[in-house]
């Protein structure tokens, strides 16, 4: 119980901590915003995806937010072990088969390749690190290897972009 009041509090204080975002980074979007007609051109990568895979890529990474969402939730009820669960088995190693990673990598650069391979290995140690937070009621390892998997989400997404 006495680690499950700061997990509360820090799953409390994330949407907070978003919106002290740096604002240079927004007005970086903003720039990149198009009028309609016109192309965005915000500094990232365009990846050329065929329709039926860009669809399908675009799917998975709605799942991969939603999968996120999951495991804090699992977290901020100290459920470890299903946080660890959701992590292999939706964002981890196991679930590139599940998600068509190797299909889809054919249409991707190197350094989109090496992100998305990146976040998936990450996840696969948060799986591991949040099995070990449900023996030790250790929280703080599981919310570094958490950070560490959206850190590769968020520098692959500030590299590439679909179309």
């Amino acid at each position: 119980m006495r680690h499950l009041i700061p997990v509360i509090g820090l799953l409390l204080a994330i949407p907070s901590m978003a919106q002290q975002h740096d604002p240079a980074m927004h007005q970086q979007h903003l720039a990149g915003q198009s009028q309609p007609g016109q192309k965005a051109s915000d500094g990232r990568q365009l990846v050329k995806f065929p329709e039926q895979m860009r669809e399908h890529t675009l799917a998975s990474m709605r799942d991969h937010l939603l999968a996120l969402q999951e495991i804090q939730a699992a977290l901020a009820t100290a459920d470890f072990d299903r946080a660890a669960d959701v992590a292999e088995t939706r964002l981890g190693m196991t679930a590139l088969q599940a998600h068509g990673a190797h299909e889809s990598s054919k249409f991707m650069p190197k350094g989109m390749q090496d992100a998305g391979s990146a976040m998936h290995r990450s996840a696969s140690r948060f799986s591991t690190i949040a099995k070990d937070a449900a023996v030790t009621g250790e929280i703080k390892p599981a919310i570094g290897a958490l950070s560490e998997v959206m850190g590769a989400c968020v520098a692959c997404h500030a590299g590439y972009r679909l179309h």
